[in-house]
């Protein structure tokens, strides 16, 4: 019997536990659950025969320690911040390991003693980071296998609401961390490179210099500059190309409307504001507004960002009750990110009867026998239920799927990894066809860019 260690029960783990479940029979497998709550183990593992759970606090040194020497492989699903306590047990207690997280500095700084040990500690292994990765070394391997020179790689992925269960004006919901939306792209600005032209959107143009893109079948959307683009094409080997930009996707027009809590500083998270225990959502407008004795919160809001009345802005803000004088926001001493937060998941959080989907588009231009040629890439997979969501589906059975190989010997590559190599990839992108999680690709008309408008 294989013992495999998982721990932390979050989202994403329904699908990872559900897929070693169906092959724990055949593979010979135990699998168990390890968390602090150890009713929310109990959850995941609910219905599943082969599945044990056990109380497990990382931080607790003794318990951590048993639970991994136990262990044949261990999958951490923990907040990517937490990582680095498993991964150094597995260091001493000579285990692999599975992450989905990003390679963070600390975990890459154990890559020779990872490979002393001739372990492999496989990270970046979920949808993004993870499939992403995968899918398109896969394109660009081919592309360069057949002599052909990469010339724009742009990629994007977007956690969304499925079209069956979009039902409001943002059409948008919470699919993942709502935290993680509110805050995204701060702390610098996005930098990317266009026809070997550097690029860099600051925050407060991140929202309003967007791309749009059609994906078959599912309509038009528009990309928001990643952080940061440009680590791509280390990891990627495009160090030369003129072309290099990431992002994430939601539909159109969310950019646009979203940039009104950017240009209020509703999204900033670097200060407490007062007495948020008892601030109504209007109070909370207010704050940002300029103090008038006449005009209401509403005139002010519209006069200050030049919104017009008929304006599909406008219903969007009135469709999240931000002017509600009787709605509070309960929370201590909230920053006006968490007050924001704490607003739209009363509007944006998934519903029980609710579908989440998964969005990603990859674009590959490149140069073959003095021709130029582009390869468009889409995927698009829609979750079961709130149980076992798209986003919980794409992260898990990849982290499910490596598991397995590197358990069976088919992974045998070591040190701390990402799963960039052909030998990884190629595998796993075709078990997941299996699962419906397939891209479709297509060859189109190369346009480039107008290089008068990026000099």
């Amino acid at each position: 019997m294989r013992k495999i260690l998982i721990i932390g029960a979050g989202k994403s783990t329904s699908s990872l536990v559900r897929y070693l479940n169906e092959k724990s029979t055949t593979e010979d497998l135990e699998i168990t659950i390890g968390d602090k709550d150890l009713d929310q183990a109990g959850k995941i593992a609910s219905g599943f025969k082969k599945i044990n759970t056990i109380r497990l606090d990382i931080f607790d040194k003794d318990d951590r320690e048993a639970a991994i020497q136990a262990a044949d492989i261990v999958v951490s699903m923990l907040p990517a911040r937490f990582h680095i306590e498993v991964a150094r047990d597995c260091v001493n207690f000579e285990k692999n390991m599975v992450t989905a997280s990003y390679v963070s500095d600390e975990m890459e700084a154990l890559d020779e003693k990872v490979k002393a040990k001739g372990l492999t500690f496989m990270n970046e292994i979920g949808v993004d980071p993870g499939i992403d990765h995968m899918s398109a070394m896969q394109v660009i391997d081919r592309i360069k296998n057949k002599g052909g020179k990469l010339i724009m790689f742009e990629s994007f992925t977007g956690g969304l609401v499925a079209p069956e269960s979009d039902d409001n004006l943002w059409h948008y919901k919470f699919t993942w961390n709502p935290r993680n939306v509110v805050v995204a792209g701060q702390g610098g600005a996005a930098k990317f490179i266009q026809e070997n032209k550097y690029k860099y959107i600051p925050y407060q143009r991140l929202f309003r210099r967007t791309e749009f893109l059609r994906v078959p079948e599912f309509g038009m959307f528009e990309g928001i500059a990643n952080r940061d683009s440009l680590k791509y094409r280390e990891i990627y080997g495009l160090e030369g190309i003129p072309t290099l930009y990431r992002g994430t996707l939601r539909r159109v027009g969310f950019g646009k409307a979203w940039n009104i809590f950017v240009q209020l500083g509703m999204t900033d998270d670097t200060y407490v504001m007062d007495n948020t225990k008892e601030m109504s959502y209007r109070e909370f407008i207010n704050s940002f507004l300029p103090y008038s004795p006449t005009d209401s919160v509403e005139l002010k809001l519209r006069h200050n960002l030049k919104i017009d009345q008929d304006d599909l802005l406008w219903e969007k803000l009135l469709e999240l009750d931000l002017f509600n004088p009787h709605k509070k926001i309960g929370l201590e001493k909230a920053t006006p990110a968490q007050a924001l937060q704490k607003i739209l998941e009363d509007k944006w959080t998934l519903q029980p009867e609710d579908k989440d989907m998964i969005v990603m588009y990859h674009k590959f231009g490149y140069e073959l026998d003095g021709e130029k040629h582009q390869i468009d890439s889409t995927m698009v997979s829609i979750g079961e239920n709130q149980t076992y969501t798209a986003m919980a589906k794409t992260v898990g059975l990849p982290v499910g799927m490596a598991t397995l190989k590197i358990l069976n010997g088919e992974i045998t590559r070591k040190g701390v990894l990402r799963p960039i190599y052909p030998d990884v990839y190629n595998p796993i992108l075709k078990e997941l066809e299996n699962y419906d999680i397939s891209f479709k690709e297509q060859e189109v008309e190369y346009l480039g860019y107008n290089i008068e408008s990026v000099k």
